[in-house]
């Protein structure tokens, strides 16, 4: 499995970040940016907010008032939404974070 991680550029045992997600279950926004984080072996906390106003405000109050979804922390730091996660990705700022253990 190692070999093939490393030939698909994945490093899942180099992954030390804490990654939050809140989502929607039917949001293609969510299950999009879920995939990539699942490509590269994140393992990350889900907080499926559907119907729920209280968690939807919790995500606002720790998302700069942000009500969309998905909202993506890494390390306790809002990184944003989907096309944010993304464009970190396209630019090579991604794995970094990743690889950064919370403090």
């Amino acid at each position: 499995m190692q070999l093939l991680n490393r030939l698909f550029g994945r490093n899942p045992d180099s992954v030390k970040a804490n990654v939050e997600i809140y989502t929607w279950q039917a949001c293609p926004y969510c299950i999009r940016a879920k995939l990539l984080l699942w490509w590269k072996g994140v393992a990350f906390n889900e907080y499926k907010i559907d119907g729920d106003e209280a968690a939807r405000a919790k995500m606002a109050e720790r998302s700069d008032q942000r009500r969309s979804v998905p909202q993506i922390f890494i390390n306790n730091h809002h990184i944003g939404g989907c096309d944010d996660l993304y464009a970190l990705d396209g630019q090579n700022q991604l794995d970094p974070l990743l690889t950064q253990a919370a403090s």
